[in-house]
Formats: structure tokens, C-alpha cells, sequence
């Protein structure tokens, strides 16, 4: 318009309203005028946009820091344009939600429900003013016809429409603000869209109730409806199903997390429709498809996990529904589950048994081409346990990677691949070893026993056998008159295999499977924790309820006979892995302890026997080294040259880098006659023996002082023994003698104690004293030592007594009276040495060793 026709229309309208203010107005209200009445329209239109003004025009979802102010001053307006209290608070209310639905502003939508309740709460003062209300009228259309409201009427309606459209796919229109889902729920019910549960009115709570019902199936359904297009339109390589499984748990999910927590003030079993409606919609679709699995396929292993997994939540979402209903008719509404374990149970028994047989395989394989090198500086095992581990590892991640249900037949099965797996790494260890065969002529062993089904040689040696032989006994003599010597050890040359055996088995190279031995002890102890770990994510819940106990107990026994037939097959497959000798038996929600202990006990079975090989076969390497390292590698460097013709000349130091304590007790026992001790020798032994252990302790850099100490006690009661006077050590071989005639003798199984006939005889033989060697001749008729060369040249054929053939004979002897008398004398001198003997007797009482 031009400003002429501006003025002449507002002149106009200022006539007509200034005629209607002075006219009386119908409602006998304060401050009422005519114009109140006849010219509404115009009035509520200039209210409402002064009340626009209370909005910030830079940010439009924020009220300006000036609105208190700005509503005092609108509020002059009222006597003028007919506005009361509860017209205001509709009017202002209605220009919050119109502001939030431009805006989405959430504090709005609290602003608008305050001022709205305000309008709910108000008390009119007398009719009159319900008059006045009454005809400020509006025309609305409403189910095809036009009807006159009064304008708070018409503003709830306007507001009602509009919640009730945001209502009907809430999953659309809260899913990215779900905060909003509240505040436009708490508006409808404001209005009086919805009725709370504690309403007198019944059938208004029904009416609500009956609303909200309607509300979830819409959503749902339009929701449901969305993600199918979703998914026929995808582009993805994953099967359809497993999509549509994600996307209706994403679906539940806000229904659980967002939504019911709001609905179900008016309708509680709003989750059970919601559960219902996305569980038959697509188990219609995946029926079809379980029918025609027959194996884990990729598509299998796709769509059974999601579909069970959509299973589960929803079942649990059910039963919370259920509780949350508090249904407590009976029968209760039950949920039809899948059954998904019915189709994967068998599959994935089939899935472990052939990754049994390849991990087999390949541990086969990974120890044919293991050479025994440390994997790195810091990783002093070998590589091919690294790698049976990391494959077991990844079989366990796969197994329960496949997010499917496992019970404990899968459990079993798996405990079995890990066992046969690492036993079978073990025992080609253990078969590696074959030490018998390196050390077959040391122990002058000729004949091999039996062979292997591999080739090869398994021969039955014991640990005594890898010594040297101990020497045939002599006793000690000097003889003024060079003599041919005879030779006296026999020792046989190695063939080329031998050697070739001996020299590929080092000693890094037994430290190497000794490490790895360590490693699996160690790493058993991961692997069984990760197994459990895994195992308590996935079990199943035998406290879980899954409707009716009819249906429940139904559904156990399903379960239990495929249980069954799960654990024969495994039974027939791995027949060597059977921890339990009963026949499986089905598991009930009353079995759950047993349940836990038929666990404990499968993953005891498995582990601890892997352990406890590992440590005997740790044990048996040990003995390898050690012995290997003193009576093989160092015989030449100090076994057949310690002590040699004399101590003084022979000492330790030259030998110290290649010594060890149980050499140190074969050279004073078993050295042979070219080894003879006097008392003054025993003093720089002994020193040699504190020199041996400051050697072993290294300044506490070495092994611990306490296992040294240990380890030295039996060479130190050895030298106290040879430096006690010869009449003492033969009074104790003749009591030992005698005990032997009676059957007690303690060296019967072949172990060594202070006080047997054995060391007392060999103590006696390598005493430097002219009484011991008396003793020995007319007792024993043993040779004399200068008459031997013991040096290992070759071999003789001399024929010297031996140690069991020695003892028989001193059984059966009796003295005559000459031997009687000239022992008289040494026996008042044994009696003098009574203190002596009571305390070695404390000692061998106390501190026997094998």
C-alpha cells in the first residue's frame, strides 16, 4: 500500500474501535468493553505478536535476558486488548510450541508446558469470565467436520494434532533427539491427551492406555518397515538377514532405552507389543533359511549369530516386560524363541573337530622344521611353541568369536583340541630328547630295544646309566718298583651317528627347549584364562526365564537330548579326553552347582596335566644338562683329572669353570686308583669345596646361597667321613656289613647314604692310609692301586672284584681267633672314638641323600 492507503485504512480502523471502547461490554468483567468482544480477532493477533517479542532475533530458540521486563510491559495491554490470566498463559504457551516447532529448541517445549499447565490448574472466578472465554470462538476442522471451539479449546487441539503426528512414528522423529521424546509426551499429557494410571477416571486411563498402544504398534511397524527398505537397498556384502537382525536390535534397543521408559506410566506392557511385533516379523524371514543350513557357511555364520543375538535381546526384554506387567495370570504370554542353538550346536561340534585335526598337523609340522634357535635376544624360546599357541589362541577367538550359544559339550571339545595339542608337542619333545640313545655307550648298552614308529631309536636307559662306570675297587698302596701297569677302565668309541646326534644336541639347544618347557608352563596360564573369561561372557543362563515352566521344562529337555548326542560324538573322537566316566547327563536350572563344578574340573583335567608334563619333562631336561654338561662334555676337561695322582698338584682352580658339585662326590668316591687322600688332602679339599660355592653363589648374581648350601652338604659330609680315623670307617662298614646279611642294606635301590656299605667300602679305598689298605687286603683280598692305569686309552680285560661281589663275600666271613686278637686292639680304639661315631650316626640319621 502507499502511505495514503496506510493512513486512511488505520483511520478507519481507529473509528470503528473508538466507537466499540465506549460502549459497555456483555460479561460485566473489569475493565470490560464492547470492543473486548467484537474485535477479538484483531486483539489476539496484536497479542500474539507482542508476545514474539520476548525471542531473540539472532538465536530464535532463546528468550532474551529482557523477558520478565517485556511481559510487564505487554501485560499494560490487557485492559485494553481483553486479555485475562488463563488467556495469556494459552496464548503464550501456544507461541512456545509454535516457536519450538520452528526452533527445536527443547527448553521451549518446558517453557510451554509450565505456562499450559497454568492454563489446566486455573479456577475461573465466576461464570462470567467462562462466558467472556466461551465466545472468543474459533472454527476448526476436525475428523471431516468444522466445529466452533472456544480458543483455549482450539490452541489444546492445535497442540494435541500436532504431538498426536510426532507420536504416531516416534522411532522417526525422536531416534536423533530422544530427549524430546519426554517434554512432547509430557505436553500431550498436559493437555489431556493422556490420563495417568492414578486417575479416577477409568475409562480415561483406558482410553490413554488403549492411545499409547496404538502409538508403539504405528512406530514399530513404520519403523520395521524403514529398515526392510534399508536393507533391500544395501550395497553390502553381508547376508540381508543379518542386516535386518542388527537394525531391529538397534530398534529395540531405543524402544528399551529411550521409550518405554516414558510409556509405560500409561502403558505398561507397551515393550511386550514392541518385542512382539519385531520378533514375528522377522522370524517369518528366518525360518525359511535356518531350513536349509547345513554347514558354517559364510552366510551361516553371518545370520545365526545376528539372530541369535536378536533373540536373546529381545527374550530378555520380554521377560522384563512380563515383570514389569507384573502378569501374574496364568498361562503367562510366552515368546516362541528361535532356536537357534538346535542349528548350531552340531555345526560348530563339526567346525572343532576338523580344526582339531588340522592344529595337529601343523603342530606336526611346526616341530619338523623347528631347529631349536631362540626366537629373539629377549625370547629365548623356540618358535614353533609360539606359534601353537598363537594358532590355539586364534581358534579359541574364533570359536567364541562366532557369537553363537555354546554349552559344555563345546566347551569339552575345545579343552580337547588345546589338550591333545600341546600333549602332542610335548611328547615329540619328550621323544626328541631320546637321551637314551646319545648316552647308549656310556652305558655300554649294545642292543637296541625297540624302535619307534617314526624310525627312531628308543632305547630304556636309566639316569645311572648315563654316568661313567663306576671303577672296579682297589686299595691304596705305593710300590717303590716301576711295573707294567694293567689297564683298568674300558670305554667304547662312539660311532658317526652317535656322534652326529650328540653334537646336534647342544647344550643351547636343550636350554632352548628347556625355555620353551617354561614358556607353555607359563602361557597354559593365559590361555586357560582367556578360555574362562570367554566361557562366563557366553554360558548360558540357567536361571534365565523364558516363559512358562511347562514351556521351560519343554525346552531343557530339546535341549538336553541334542546335548547328549553332542557329548557321544565328542567322546567318539576324542576318546583319550574323558574327565568324567559317567554318562553325560542333561543340565537343569536345579543343576547349576554340579554345572560349575563339571567346569572347574574340565578346565583342571586339561591344564594341569599339560602342566605337570611340561614341569617332568622340565625335570628330565634338567637332568640332561647337567648330566651331559659334567659326564659327558667335561669328562676330559676335569672328571678324569681333578684329584689326579695328587691333590696338591690337581686343585680346583684349574677346573673351576667347568665344575659341579655332583662331580666334585664322583671324584671322591669313584675316582678310580689313581685317586688316594690323606688327612692333610681333606684340608685343601675342603677348600676347594668353599671356593666351588662362592662359585655358584657369584656374589649373589648366581643361584641363591640356600640351594647351593644344600646341594654342598653331601661333598662336605663325604670329606668329614674321610677325615675320620680309619677305625671308625671300618667299624662302620662291618656294622653296615652286617645289615646286609639281614637284608637291610639301604643302597638296595640303588641310592647312596653316608652310612652304607657301598660309600663306606669306596671311602675306605681311596684313604691314603696303610691301616685301611691292611684292612682291605686281608678282608677283602682287593689289589693295589699302583698296580692300574685307569686312563681312558682303550680297553682291558682285567678282572678286578666288584662292589656287590666284595659285600657278599664280607657277609659270609668269619674271624678266626688271630683275626679276633689282632682286632681287639683296634676295637678298644673304635671304643675310644665312641663320641666320634654317636655324632656321624646323627648326621646320617638326619641328612640321607640319594
Amino acid at each position: 500500500m502507499s502511505p495514503a492507503q496506510r493512513v486512511e485504512i488505520i483511520s478507519s480502523i481507529r473509528q470503528v474501535a473508538s466507537k466499540a471502547f465506549f460502549q459497555q461490554g456483555k460479561f460485566g468483567l473489569q475493565n470490560e468493553t464492547y470492543y473486548w468482544q467484537a474485535a477479538y480477532h484483531l486483539n489476539i493477533r496484536l497479542y500474539e505478536k507482542l508476545l514474539n517479542g520476548v525471542f531473540d532475533i539472532l538465536d530464535e530458540g532463546q528468550l532474551i535476558e529482557e523477558a520478565d521486563a517485556i511481559l510487564s510491559l505487554i501485560k499494560l495491554t490487557w485492559s485494553t486488548l481483553g486479555i485475562t490470566d488463563k488467556l495469556h498463559d494459552a496464548l503464550y504457551g501456544w507461541a512456545l510450541v509454535q516457536q519450538f516447532v520452528d526452533t527445536a529448541e527443547g527448553t521451549l517445549l518446558e517453557h510451554a508446558v509450565l505456562q499450559l499447565q497454568r492454563v489446566v490448574s486455573a479456577k475461573e472466578d465466576d461464570c462470567n469470565e467462562g462466558q467472556y472465554m466461551n465466545s472468543i470462538t474459533c472454527l476448526k476442522e476436525r475428523n471431516g467436520s468444522k466445529k466452533k471451539l472456544n480458543l483455549v479449546q482450539s490452541i489444546f487441539l492445535s497442540i494435541g494434532t500436532w504431538c498426536d503426528s510426532k507420536l504416531q512414528d516416534y522411532h522417526l522423529h525422536f531416534s536423533e533427539e530422544p530427549v524430546h521424546f519426554k517434554k512432547v509426551v509430557a505436553l500431550a499429557s498436559t493437555i489431556g491427551m493422556l490420563s495417568s494410571a492414578d486417575c479416577a477416571d477409568k475409562v480415561i486411563v483406558n482410553a490413554s492406555r488403549e492411545k499409547i498402544k496404538s502409538y508403539v504398534e504405528r512406530s514399530v511397524e513404520a519403523a520395521i518397515g524403514r529398515v526392510a527398505i534399508t536393507v533391500l537397498e544395501s550395497k553390502e556384502r553381508t547376508h540381508p538377514l543379518a542386516l535386518l537382525a542388527n537394525q531391529l536390535r538397534l530398534i529395540a534397543d531405543r524402544e528399551l532405552k529411550i521409550f518405554f521408559p516414558v510409556l509405560r506410566q500409561w502403558s505398561p506392557e507397551s515393550m511386550m507389543i514392541s518385542v512382539q511385533k519385531l520378533h514375528q516379523f522377522f522370524g517369518e524371514r528366518l525360518i525359511p533359511f535356518l531350513k536349509g543350513v547345513s554347514s558354517l557357511s559364510e552366510d551361516a555364520r553371518s545370520v545365526l549369530p545376528a539372530a541369535y543375538a536378536l533373540d536373546n535381546e529381545l527374550g530378555q526384554l520380554y521377560t522384563s516386560a512380563l515383570e514389569e506387567q507384573k502378569v501374574q495370570h496364568s498361562p503367562r504370554p510366552y515368546l516362541d524363541h528361535y532356536q537357534i542353538e538346535k542349528v548350531s550346536g552340531p555345526l560348530i561340534i563339526d567346525w572343532v573337530i576338523g580344526q582339531h585335526t588340522r592344529i595337529l598337523e601343523w603342530t606336526r609340522r611346526a616341530l619338523e622344521l623347528e631347529d631349536w634357535e631362540p626366537l629373539s635376544f629377549h625370547q629365548r624360546q623356540a618358535a614353533s611353541i609360539v606359534e601353537v599357541f598363537r594358532i590355539l589362541e586364534e581358534t579359541v577367538d574364533q570359536l567364541f568369536g562366532m557369537n553363537l550359544p555354546l554349552d559344555i559339550t563345546h566347551l569339552q571339545a575345545l579343552l580337547s583340541i588345546v589338550f591333545h595339542s600341546l600333549d602332542a608337542y610335548l611328547q615329540r619333545v619328550l621323544n626328541q630328547l631320546d637321551y637314551g640313545s646319545f648316552f647308549s655307550s656310556i652305558a655300554h648298552i649294545t642292543e637296541y630295544n625297540l624302535r619307534r614308529d617314526d624310525g627312531t631309536l628308543n632305547i630304556a636307559v636309566e639316569k645311572n646309566h648315563l654316568y661313567p662306570s663306576a671303577p672296579p675297587l682297589t686299595r691304596y698302596t705305593e710300590t717303590a718298583i716301576p711295573l707294567i701297569k694293567k689297564r683298568l677302565n674300558e670305554y667304547k668309541i662312539l660311532d658317526d651317528i652317535m656322534l652326529d646326534r650328540l653334537n646336534e644336541m647342544t647344550i643351547p639347544k636343550l636350554c632352548i627347549r628347556l625355555n620353551t618347557l617354561k614358556y607353555i608352563q607359563k602361557q597354559v596360564g593365559v590361555l586357560e584364562d582367556d578360555i574362562r573369561n570367554s566361557w562366563a561372557a557366553v554360558r548360558p543362563s540357567l536361571n534365565q526365564t523364558q516363559g512358562d515352566e511347562q514351556t521351560n521344562m519343554k525346552q531343557h529337555k530339546s535341549v538336553a537330548i541334542y546335548n547328549m548326542n553332542f557329548l557321544f560324538k565328542i567322546f567318539r573322537i576324542f576318546p583319550s579326553f574323558h574327565p568324567a566316566e559317567e554318562e553325560p547327563v542333561m543340565i537343569l536350572e536345579s543343576d547349576s552347582l554340579t554345572h560349575n563344578e563339571t567346569v572347574d574340573e574340565l578346565f583342571g583335567t586339561t591344564f594341569n596335566i599339560i602342566r605337570d608334563t611340561a614341569k617332568d619333562i622340565g625335570q628330565k631336561t634338567c637332568d640332561l644338562i647337567g648330566t651331559r654338561v659334567v659326564f659327558w662334555d667335561l669328562r676330559d676337561a676335569f672328571l678324569f683329572h681333578l684329584y689326579r695322582g695328587n691333590v696338591e698338584s690337581t686343585r680346583l682352580e684349574s677346573f673351576l669353570p667347568d665344575f659341579d658339585t655332583e662331580g666334585f662326590v664322583w671324584v671322591l668316591l669313584d675316582g678310580g686308583p689313581c685317586r688316594a687322600f690323606s688327612d692333610s688332602d681333606i684340608i685343601l679339599m675342603e677348600e676347594d669345596l668353599l671356593t666351588l660355592k662362592e662359585f655358584f653363589i657369584a656374589d649373589g648374581e648366581g643361584l641363591p646361597e640356600s640351594l647351593v648350601e644344600q646341594e654342598a652338604k653331601f661333598a662336605e659330609r663325604i670329606l668329614h667321613m674321610f677325615s675320620l680315623q680309619t677305625e671308625t670307617v671300618i667299624q662302620m662298614l662291618m656294622t653296615a656289613s652286617e645289615l646286609i646279611s639281614m637284608g637291610l642294606d639301604s643302597n638296595k635301590q640303588g641310592h647312596t647314604n653316608l652310612g652304607d656299605a657301598h660309600t663306606l667300602m669306596r671311602v675306605l679305598c681311596h684313604k691314603k692310609d696303610r691301616e685301611a689298605s691292611k684292612f682291605l687286603k686281608v678282608q677283602y683280598q682287593l689289589p693295589m692301586s699302583s698296580d692300574y692305569d685307569d686312563t681312558p686309552l682303550g680297553g682291558s680285560t682285567s678282572r678286578l672284584p666288584r662292589m656287590s661281589d666284595v659285600l657278599k663275600r664280607s657277609t659270609s666271613i668269619r674271624w678266626n681267633k688271630k683275626r679276633q686278637s689282632s682286632f681287639k686292639s683296634m676295637k678298644k680304639k673304635i671304643q675310644g672314638a665312641t663320641n666320634e661315631i654317636r655324632n656321624l650316626v646323627a648326621i646320617v640319621e638326619g641328612n640321607g641323600r640319594s
